[in-house]
């Protein structure tokens, strides 16, 4: 079975999904990162609560994946690919980047 290749977008097209509430945006980072700072109304997503997430959630909306540097929010997406989300990124650069 062949794998879909993980689509990535850059902070300023994410910019433009969060003004319009047009995707939901999962935090992949630890849970004092997150705590600290994160994009308005992301959901931090961990081991703990990724299986109820992933349960509960309306797989059709676009879900947006960040890390730090947007290494591991590609295997992020990946995975919420694999559980049947329909419109998954990662977003180029992570939180770093859109922080600058």
């Amino acid at each position: 079975m062949e794998s879909t290749p993980i689509k990535t977008l850059s902070v300023s097209d994410a910019r433009t999904k969060l003004d319009a509430g047009d995707a939901v945006f999962l935090d992949i980072r630890d849970p004092d990162s997150y705590a600290q700072d994160h994009i308005p109304g992301a959901i931090h997503i961990s081991d703990a609560n990724v299986a109820e997430y992933v349960a509960t959630t309306d797989k059709a909306k676009t879900h947006i994946v960040y890390c730090y540097h947007g290494i591991t929010s590609q295997s992020g997406a990946t995975y919420f690919q694999a559980q049947g989300f329909a419109d998954v990124y990662s977003m180029d650069g992570g939180f770093c980047a859109w922080e600058e």
